[in-house]
């Protein structure tokens, strides 16, 4: 198997869009607890921009030569090792490397199953952007019924996710996106929706509060918005850095920290070890498979790519218009 090739997105130098070529390369070796999975969506996240213009310092990155994080797709082998899963079944995951590519290796522990009901496209848009939401929302900042929570980029992948995730959760959310993204992030369940260009999002939320302030906020954007995120928090508030897109230099007023016994987290899932990633998998697995088979969640898809068109892909995600997943989809081949 691992002598007929595949196609997959390669790049020879760090760069621009045009970076990424499509290339035929051979199929992934499988290891003992590996799926080797026919993929037909591969999510594109903001971790393969950074990668492309050389962020990690090397086009090769954790699990394999090839670029992307996250895959769905149809079983075609699995490793000696392999429990619960066999050849067939539709799955979708995170994987360490190697996404953007016809097939792709993926350790059986970052897998999950895809409900009945759900297409394997839409799959391609769930892994990566909801289970780093429900990490930040339910892992780290405890998120219960009954509170509130801001979240910045609403119309983003792990944004929109976790505006669903904190509404299915029983919170009142608070959201900021740009104007023209408003409506969307409405119907997917925020409460009060801030245009973050023309509107100061902790004013909004000291009026809409009458000065309490949220008890969490998840944050995309990093020192610009630091001071007032932190301002924005209740009391005993827990604040979890999900991004630095903004920057990273910022003012943190450590009154605010001190006398009102806040929590400030981060939280990246690239560069984690395997075991700290399979137990994030494995938890939103465990609460909300059930809510995406229902249909009560859903995936947000914004645009969908043909594989050869990854460079588009990536403009696409650096123009910040999408709302929601940007896909890579493989032809099929005979």
């Amino acid at each position: 198997m691992t002598s007929t090739p595949m196609q997959a997105i390669a790049f020879d130098d760090f760069g621009g869009p045009d970076v990424l070529q499509l290339r035929d390369t051979a199929i992934p070796e499988l290891r003992p607890h590996d799926l080797l999975v026919r993929n037909a969506a591969i999510g594109v996240n903001r971790a393969d921009l950074l990668h492309r213009q050389g962020a990690y310092g090397r086009a090769s990155f954790g699990d394999a030569d090839t670029m992307g994080l996250e895959v769905a797709g149809t079983v075609e082998a699995v490793g000696a090792q392999v429990q619960g899963f066999a050849v067939g079944d539709r799955v979708m995951g995170i994987v360490g490397g190697g996404a953007y590519a016809e097939l792709s290796r993926i350790d059986y522990r970052m897998a999950m199953p895809v409900p009945d009901g759900l297409g394997l496209v839409e799959a391609g848009a769930i892994p990566e952007v909801f289970v780093t939401a429900h990490e930040a929302l339910f892992h780290l900042a405890r998120l219960q019924a009954g509170e509130s929570v801001l979240v910045h980029a609403a119309g983003g992948g792990v944004g929109s996710a976790a505006v669903q995730l904190a509404r299915a959760a029983g919170a009142r959310v608070f959201a900021t996106a740009s104007g023209s993204k408003h409506d969307a992030v409405r119907d997917l369940g925020a409460d009060v929706v801030v245009d973050h260009r023309s509107e100061d999002f902790q004013a909004v939320v000291h009026e809409a509060t009458g000065g309490r302030g949220v008890d969490v906020v998840i944050d995309f954007i990093g020192a610009p918005y630091l001071e007032r995120n932190v301002r924005s928090l209740a009391e005993g508030g827990r604040m979890v850095c999900v991004g630095l897109l903004g920057g990273k230099q910022g003012t943190l007023p450590m009154d605010a920290v001190l006398y009102r016994h806040l929590q400030i987290f981060g939280t990246v899932m690239k560069s984690r070890p395997p075991e700290v990633k399979q137990g994030m998998v494995q938890r939103f697995a465990a609460r909300w498979l059930p809510a995406l088979a229902a249909g009560s969640l859903r995936p947000v898809i914004d645009r969908t790519y043909p594989l050869a068109d990854a460079a588009e892909a990536h403009r696409r995600m650096e123009s910040g218009a999408n709302v929601g997943k940007i896909l890579l989809l493989p032809a099929a081949r005979e």
